[in-house]
């Protein structure tokens, strides 16, 4: 038994929640999320919290139950405070810059590297090594900060690199003469 699926989903004032079809809609003051719902799992709303429990005692409900609730927990998450990201560029000469709709990296390659950001997220550079990823969509946040990283990821020597924030990298000693 999932010891994370038994747990209800609360929801805070100002977050409303609709089982439509197959389709679970979350509404809060910072925009509107939505998730396919699976037919092994059943969900309820009821007394201002969404239940998710498994329709039936297959592996497949079994499985999928913790995760669906977590999806669900982000959902309300997501509609009322957001998420984001911070990554960190270490190296000489190593900069971004956030122009309008997108993301212009300078990482040593021979041209910039330019990052369009998709629609619902907002990207922020307060310093010329630091960038901010912020929107209400844990995976997308989640998505262009991994392919912003994908980019020029820390090396163990110098650590040069694009790093999450709070990310540790192993360091490696080098050569010996």
């Amino acid at each position: 038994m999932s010891r994370i699926g038994k747990v209800p989903v609360a929801l805070p004032s100002g977050v409303s929640a609709t089982a439509e079809g197959d389709v679970l809609t979350v509404k809060g003051p910072k925009g509107t999320l939505t998730m396919a719902m699976l037919e092994d799992i059943s969900y309820g709303i009821e007394d201002g919290r969404i239940v998710v429990k498994p329709a039936n005692e297959t592996k497949r409900a079994r499985s999928f139950w913790g995760m669906h609730r977590t999806l669900v927990q982000n959902l309300v998450t997501g509609v009322t405070e957001g998420f984001s990201k911070t990554l960190e560029i270490t190296g000489v000469g190593y900069r971004a810059a956030a122009q309008g709709k997108n993301l212009r990296l300078q990482l040593g390659y021979s041209h910039d590297v330019n990052i369009a950001v998709p629609e619902g997220l907002e990207v922020k550079t307060p310093d010329q090594t630091t960038v901010e990823i912020s929107g209400i969509d844990r995976q997308k946040v989640g998505q262009l900060a991994a392919e912003i990283r994908r980019w020029r990821k820390p090396e163990p020597y110098k650590g040069k690199g694009i790093k999450y924030r709070g990310e540790y990298i192993f360091r490696k000693e080098g050569k010996k003469k």
